[in-house]
């Protein structure tokens, strides 16, 4: 199972994961988050993220994801990379979330592509002619 860590602004990660609670109904598993304040030190939370990713690794690698590229969390994430075994992805939103947590047992590749097409998928423009799903 690939491991998930968020690494983002203020309280989004835990939202985000909240959030992906409700619509799954239950809290996932190695999903775990790193909340970075304007008071924080960039090079004192590394560390706590690179202990985060030894955690969560669990032999199948790890997908960090981070909300807004070129911001302090996506620099810290970036930090954290290694090809193959730890792989980053930028613009995380809920549906870029489920659709990792939904593949996370597939190869960490997959599990990227996956997680960059649920955040693109996920971006629609509603107009007045789209008509609401029913709930499932």
């Amino acid at each position: 199972m690939v491991g998930i860590l968020i690494v983002a602004h203020g309280a989004f990660g835990e939202a985000l994961i909240h959030s992906a609670s409700h619509v799954l109904g239950k809290r996932p598993l190695r999903v775990r988050q790193v909340g970075i304040t304007v008071h924080d030190d960039p090079a004192a939370i590394l560390p706590q993220a690179q202990s985060l990713v030894r955690e969560l690794d669990a032999g199948s690698g790890v997908l960090v994801l981070t909300d807004m590229l070129g911001a302090t969390p996506s620099n810290i994430a970036a930090r954290l990379a290694s090809p193959g075994r730890v792989e980053i992805v930028a613009g995380a939103s809920l549906p870029m979330l489920i659709r990792a947590l939904t593949y996370r047992d597939a190869p960490l590749a997959t599990v990227v592509a996956k997680s960059v097409s649920g955040g693109c998928e996920g971006v629609v423009h509603l107009s007045g002619d789209w008509e609401p799903h029913a709930a499932a």
